[in-house]
């Protein structure tokens, strides 16, 4: 990058150079100055007539591709030949406001004075202009193959990160050459490993922490039923709900941890009747439902655990209110499942938040049950599919989860 960024600067300081020497006026103006003392020799003397006088400034004005005026020694004009020059009084005084070259003046030894200019020289802003616009033009072809290869393996780096930071931590970028941009993709590559590798073993112990529970809970679940008589009511009940809801947490943990270690979406090869899931689980829960006939490619158990989460949630937080769901197809790219309940709602501030893992909104019992995963599952399984879902405010009332899926 060092190397590139000093070649255009050396190159673009050499055509400056060679511009400035080209249009430099004291280098175009000596060659006035050698023109006038030329035509100083060669013009007729004072006492000549005026036509001889013209004549000869003509000719001469053809020969040397210059405008060229006469004057007396007192400054009345003689003659003049080619494009009008500034009065002899304004060209002693500022010649250089005339052109990019100075109008030169030169006092012949009569006393007579000659003005001129060379007739090209009235082109030297639209020739400087050029030239820089070509010195540009240059420098930019000669430093883009250069420019364009970093930029490419940035974009590549770019697109690395953006899918990386997707979930897919297996994500790494090739390392090209030796220079600063391989050192940050092989430290990108380090960081990106370590990780996942991180993130690995936290998954893994969750996992298998879950998995282990199962054993324990087990024995408790034997040892309340063989005390059933014992205990008292309240006592069983309690302890039976205690170990439903531990049970579905270790459920819902595993599953997470599944999804999240599979960062694929679901194999199109597969499909599911996503209508008999809303009308199985709406009929189990008592809820009302409208569904169109409707199937996609996904994994089936999981979009049965999607619908039942939501439902179970409307149930759970709808104070009582009923929970009706309805699917259908959105154009012909999209399924939509909704979810709606006439509970309190959620507040608009909460409706990001309640999709996170064990969040529950301020003020919510804890006594309703659940685990604060349901939702959180929801999302993932949305996303697994290629789809999103969404906490809306419900009509006239209440909260709508809208669940959107790709039909491909």
């Amino acid at each position: 990058m060092y190397g590139a960024l000093l070649i255009s600067l050396g190159l673009a300081a050499f055509l400056f150079g060679l511009a400035h020497w080209l249009y430099d006026p004291e280098h175009l103006n000596s060659g006035n100055e050698a023109i006038a003392e030329l035509a100083s020799s060669v013009l007729p003397p004072a006492s000549a007539s005026s036509v001889q006088q013209q004549a000869a400034l003509t000719r001469w004005a053809k020969r040397l591709q210059t405008d060229l005026a006469l004057y007396t020694s007192a400054g009345e004009p003689v003659a003049a030949a080619g494009e009008p020059l500034p009065p002899l009084a304004k060209a002693r005084r500022g010649a250089k406001l005339f052109g990019p070259m100075a109008v030169f003046t030169l006092q012949l030894p009569d006393g007579r004075w000659l003005v001129g200019q060379r007739a090209y020289g009235k082109r030297g802003p639209l020739g400087l202009l050029a030239m820089l616009v070509l010195i540009a033009l240059v420098v930019a072809v000669a430093a883009y193959p250069a420019v364009r290869r970093l930029t490419r393996r940035l974009e590549r780096l770019q697109e690395s990160v953006e899918t990386w930071g997707g979930g897919q931590l297996g994500t790494r970028v090739a390392v090209e050459g030796k220079d600063e941009v391989a050192r940050l993709a092989t430290s990108f590559n380090q960081a990106a490993a370590r990780i996942e590798a991180l993130v690995g073993a936290q998954k893994n112990l969750l996992a298998n922490a879950s998995h282990e529970l199962r054993s324990p809970l087990a024995r408790i679940r034997m040892a309340v039923e063989l005390m059933q008589e014992q205990a008292a009511p309240a006592i069983r009940d309690e302890l039976t709900r205690n170990i439903g809801e531990l049970d579905q947490l270790i459920d819902e943990v595993l599953l997470a941890s599944r999804l999240d270690t599979t960062a694929e979406l679901a194999r199109s090869d597969e499909s599911a009747d996503l209508a008999a899931i809303v009308a199985e689980e709406c009929t189990r829960v008592g809820a009302s439902f409208e569904a169109a006939a409707l199937t996609l490619p996904g994994d089936a158990r999981l979009l049965r655990r999607l619908v039942r989460n939501l439902l179970e949630n409307a149930g759970r937080y709808g104070a009582g209110s009923g929970v009706h769901a309805s699917l259908r197809l959105h154009g012909k790219e999209a399924i939509v499942l909704d979810v709606c309940d006439s509970g309190p709602g959620v507040p608009e501030a909460e409706r990001e938040r309640i999709f996170e893992p064990f969040y529950r909104v301020p003020g919510a019992s804890e006594s309703a049950g659940g685990v604060g995963l349901g939702l959180s599952l929801v999302r993932q399984i949305a996303r697994h599919h290629g789809g999103e879902v969404r906490c809306l405010a419900g009509e006239p009332g209440g909260c709508c989860f809208r669940v959107t899926l790709p039909v491909v």
